[in-house]
């Protein structure tokens, strides 16, 4: 919120970014568990002083702030969602000082898997994977928290079932229509039980919070399973799609039929193209096209986004 500060609306706020740590949890039975993330802190604090008369006396060092993160992780005896990490943090800086109104936690966690070696999880063997889970933590002096949970860098691909036809066409039209085509997507997707369209589970109190052990951990899991389920479909003859646009609905509309407490879904899905690849020179057709040769792009690429959410969802 804008403080009037010598007759100008003033906000401000700062905090620490990538700050990046990992922690390991030991069984008795010698199985081990790891994480990594990767932290970014933002104190909305009454530091005014700093800015107008070179008192510090209210300021939460950035260090300090990268200090704690490792601190609260070492607290941590037992195995944790990123979820309820990011509250935790977020709890500590609204309640141990007086100065922050609010505290908002951006984590990264790096997809590190258990290895599978001769049918059986390796007991401290990891390797890293492909997709990221994101949280965002927002925790208030009230003690009111609104919690973002997502997935980014989704790559996906099928080489049929897909294709593009009835679209405008013009003078500067020169895409053919289609009913076969590669479709490949790297999806962003966040998720929530939706206070406004930036898609955030929204709770009057930290006690509110599912206490269920991992529970954002197995939403998560869930959440992404019915996303991967509904692009792909049935694995022996897979879906069609008319349209990143339409798959990206289906997406959206399917995951909030399959869970009740989830209010809001926000998707973002660039159609990745690949190129039918057709060469000819002089002395004829080098390569010719017939839905097996392609030129894999990145860019440019086709931008694909939308949130749907339930009507009774605070927009």
């Amino acid at each position: 919120m804008a403080e009037r500060v010598e007759g100008f609306n003033f906000e401000q706020r700062h905090g620490k970014k990538r700050v990046r740590v990992a922690r390991v949890w030991k069984t008795k039975e010698g199985k081990h568990y790891v994480v990594e993330w990767r932290v970014s802190i933002s104190l909305l604090s009454d530091c005014v002083n700093s800015y107008l008369r070179d008192d510090n006396s209210d300021i939460v060092a950035t260090d300090t702030m990268k200090n704690t993160v490792y601190a609260k992780a070492k607290e941590c005896s037992e195995i944790l969602s990123v979820e309820n990490f990011a509250i935790e943090l977020a709890k500590h800086f609204i309640s141990f000082y007086r100065q922050v109104t609010t505290a908002v936690v951006n984590i990264v966690e790096k997809p590190w898997e258990r290895i599978i070696m001769d049918g059986q999880p390796h007991m401290h063997g990891f390797k890293l994977g492909s997709e990221r889970h994101t949280v965002e933590a927002i925790v208030k002096k009230s003690g009111a928290l609104q919690l973002t949970s997502g997935v980014e860098g989704l790559s996906v691909l099928k080489t049929t079932k897909s294709g593009f036809e009835g679209f405008i066409r013009d003078k500067y039209t020169a895409l053919p229509e289609t009913r076969e085509r590669m479709l490949a997507t790297e999806v962003t997707g966040l998720w929530s039980h939706a206070s406004n369209v930036n898609c955030r589970y929204s709770y009057e109190s930290l006690s509110s919070v599912p206490q269920k052990p991992l529970y954002f951990m197995e939403r998560y899991d869930d959440v992404k399973r019915v996303l991967l389920e509904t692009f792909f479909g049935p694995p022996n003859v897979g879906v069609y799609s008319p349209s990143v646009q339409s798959t990206l609905y289906q997406m959206a509309r399917t995951t909030l039929n399959r869970f009740p407490d989830i209010d809001c879904v926000q998707l973002k899905m660039p159609n990745i193209h690949f190129l039918p690849v057709n060469i000819s020179n002089t002395g004829g057709q080098i390569v010719k096209f017939n839905d097996d040769v392609y030129l894999p792009t990145d860019e440019p690429h086709g931008s694909i986004q939308a949130t749907l959410s339930r009507f009774w969802s605070k927009m």
